[in-house]
């Protein structure tokens, strides 16, 4: 069930799993208090990069869209954790409206939500799929590979709910991530909708996802005794870049320039013998868009004008005006001498499965996410909360586990970072009304 994997430079890295093996009671006991205080999204997928020296997470999903690159073996996992998010949020739902990407041309895409609305509909929901295409006015039936098919209906809006014709949701689930802007007729609905729409890139940053995080890990480092910047990649963030204007890139070679010594001065403390790189990438945006590494100042003012068209579009077409500038992490993991890095998917906070995106084409310090790229199964089961603390820290259930620490602090740090998004925007609206007023 599990493929083979290749993970080089493993001494550091199991020195670090073997401190989250044996604080495992402790980590458990800590998360559990954690979810206590804070409410976990509804869904969440994260992207790690394990390099050997150091694992951390690279980028947090909320709303994931490669439910079918799960292992189906293990579906009953996704469908008890999904009964407990559902009745959390909405204890009495009985209908539930799905609302997906508009890629009727995504056939991967499509089963993704053909496996997301059968997770569903297996915890007792009906579960019908609305979407935001102006184009479709009537229930289409799409087919997909293997014999499957999805029926999409048109969106209607009555007073402050919405559905479909005939169809009147308790919940509303996005699978969309808003990265063209909140739709009107999306705004003011009385229904829970999760994720709630501040979660979508139309105001979501990854700078302020990373802050967040950045606590989580400080605090969970000081719980297991280790450095937090084994599992906390560092980064920064630039505004006001302009790359076909080339505006802002005297600030964005700067701050290159000192994410790298600071890469440096950790890797020298370290005895690592790896050059440092930097993942600039669009501070809001998904699908691998927008993102390049750098591992000199002059890469970002060398930009070609094919680089530059590049880092200037995002998602939707979207105008690419604020980057992040993350530490680049190694992936030293492979499968058949691909290199491949873990997304790990969670459902409410249970950790539910996960795959492996292999790219034979890129390198272990590029982007995976691209096109090329492929995705193994894992049969996570488990392994990813019941590790073999009997058994060396670099067998398949601990490396498993440490999978799962990560990115459950990852969600974690999600879920404060909506809570403060959350402040803020009642903030605004009270200024607003005070200064109307």
């Amino acid at each position: 069930m599990v493929p083979y994997l290749t993970t080089a430079l493993t001494g550091p890295l199991l020195e670090l799993e073997k401190r989250l093996l044996d604080a495992q009671p402790t980590i458990e006991h800590w998360f559990r208090q954690q979810w206590k205080v804070q409410s976990a999204p509804f869904y969440t997928s994260v992207d790690i990069r394990n390099a050997g020296f150091k694992l951390a997470p690279v980028d947090t999903n909320l709303f994931p869209g490669g439910f079918n690159n799960l292992n189906p073996s293990f579906m009953s996992l996704s469908i008890h954790a999904a009964m407990g998010a559902v009745e959390k949020i909405c204890p009495y739902a009985q209908r539930l409206l799905l609302i997906p990407e508009n890629h009727t041309r995504n056939t991967f895409y499509l089963q993704n939500v053909a496996v997301l609305a059968h997770i569903l509909r297996q915890t007792g929901l009906i579960v019908r799929i609305g979407t935001l295409i102006p184009e479709i006015t009537q229930p289409t039936t799409l087919e997909l590979p293997g014999g499957g098919r999805i029926t999409l209906e048109p969106l209607v809006r009555t007073g402050a709910r919405i559905g479909l014709a005939g169809f009147d949701p308790c919940a509303v689930l996005l699978n969309n991530d808003l990265s063209a802007g909140v739709p009107e007729i999306l705004k003011g609905l009385e229904q829970n909708i999760m994720p709630p729409l501040h979660a979508g890139w139309a105001t979501r940053r990854k700078s302020r996802h990373f802050t967040a995080y950045q606590h989580v890990a400080d605090e969970f480092a000081q719980l297991v005794g280790i450095d937090p910047w084994l599992i906390d990649p560092y980064f920064d963030q630039c505004g006001k870049i302009d790359f076909q204007a080339r505006q802002g890139e005297v600030c964005l070679a700067e701050k290159v320039d000192a994410m790298l010594k600071k890469i440096r001065a950790k890797y020298d403390e370290y005895g690592i013998d790896q050059p440092p790189f930097v993942i600039v990438k669009a501070d809001a945006g998904t699908y691998g868009m927008g993102i390049m590494t750098v591992k000199s100042p002059d890469d970002v003012r060398e930009l070609n004008r094919k680089q530059r068209n590049k880092m200037a579009v995002g998602k939707e077409g979207m105008e690419v005006s604020e980057v992040l500038i993350q530490e680049g992490v190694y992936t030293f993991e492979s499968i058949n001498e691909a290199v491949a890095e873990p997304v790990v998917y969670m459902l409410d906070n249970f950790v539910v499965g996960g795959f492996y995106r292999v790219h034979t084409g890129r390198g272990a310090d590029e982007n995976l996410n691209s096109p090329g790229m492929h995705f193994v199964p894992l049969a996570f089961d488990n392994t990813c909360v019941m590790p073999d603390r009997s058994a060396n820290p670099d067998a398949t259930p601990n490396r498993f586990y440490a999978y799962g620490v990560i990115a459950r602090l990852a969600m974690l740090a999600a879920s404060i970072e909506l809570d403060e998004a959350l402040k803020e925007s009642k903030r605004a609206v009270m200024e607003t009304a005070a200064e109307t007023a």
